[in-house]
């Protein structure tokens, strides 16, 4: 009976500990639900494809891509602390992936999106900033990431065409000396560059995947990673990670662009790709 007691008092004591320790794990709990933890819970929440748990749903579910879960989904997957995107222009373009014959929807497997990320290599002792683009490609019976651009200043400052220079030049009637003259091209090492087109611009990757394999450049680390998307016609956004206290965080779209035409899609593709400053 004596026991009994001790142990009723104890619980007693014990009680608002307990309680305060449930409100708080349901707290996180619902932090947790929030929470847009990878790219795939992304694109899922996107198209209407899980629940607010994390639950998938799958076609045959009722939910499945339905048009107010999706739009409800939409309102909480911007960077809200980002005042670049106004309210009109989120409103513009959830009217324009929501209310369509056709809604847009995100495909994991298909074009038009793609990875950026920044790593360092150490080259002659220093460290190097390279950009990497990723993209899925088909491999075998899935899909693999592989590398299909790169951008590092120094390639810039490498192979960058010294138009000052004058003098340096195969005169237009070396065809009928069989370019042999070329000779001089290949004296100097250093003044090379200054027989190529001006139309010429170094492939960085190519670049790149060559310093890599003669060993001047060492893998250092990964750091930012962004994500890119034109799969919503007349649209580009970008999708970054932010980790910070509250429920807005995690993968959210960090940057929005009305399209208006596809010359303004190809410009911006290629500013992106640092193909155009």
């Amino acid at each position: 009976m004596i026991l009994r007691k001790i142990l009723f008092f104890l619980l007693l004591s014990l009680s608002p500990y307990l309680h305060a320790q449930i409100v708080d794990e349901m707290k996180d709990e619902s932090k947790l639900y929030a929470e847009t933890k990878q790219i795939n819970q992304f694109f899922r929440r996107f198209n209407g494809e899980e629940d607010e748990k994390g639950e998938r749903y799958y076609p045959k579910d009722k939910q499945y891509r339905n048009i107010k879960l999706r739009k409800k989904y939409l309102e909480i997957l911007f960077d809200r602390s980002n005042a670049g995107i106004s309210n009109d222009l989120k409103i513009e373009f959830a009217r324009d992936v929501l209310e369509k014959n056709d809604p847009a929807l995100l495909n994991f497997h298909g074009p038009d999106w793609f990875a950026e990320v920044q790593t360092t290599f150490t080259v002659n002792g220093k460290d190097q900033l390279v950009t990497l683009f990723m993209e899925l490609e088909k491999h075998h019976l899935g899909t693999r990431w592989v590398m299909y651009k790169a951008h590092a200043d120094m390639f810039d400052a490498s192979y960058k065409r010294d138009t000052v220079v004058v003098g340096k030049f195969l005169h237009p009637m070396s065809h009928e000396l069989d370019f042999m003259n070329l000779r001089k091209v290949f004296i100097d090492k250093d003044s090379v560059v200054q027989f190529v087109s001006k139309k010429f611009e170094p492939d960085h990757l190519s670049v790149f995947l060559y310093e890599v394999e003669r060993g001047n450049m060492k893998f250092k680390s990964v750091g930012e990673v962004k994500f890119h998307f034109f799969q919503v016609p007349g649209w580009y956004f970008q999708l970054a990670e932010f980790n910070r206290p509250g429920y807005n965080t995690g993968w959210l779209i960090s940057n929005l662009v009305k399209l208006n035409s596809k010359s303004d899609e190809t410009l911006l593709r290629r500013y992106v790709l640092h193909e155009i400053n």
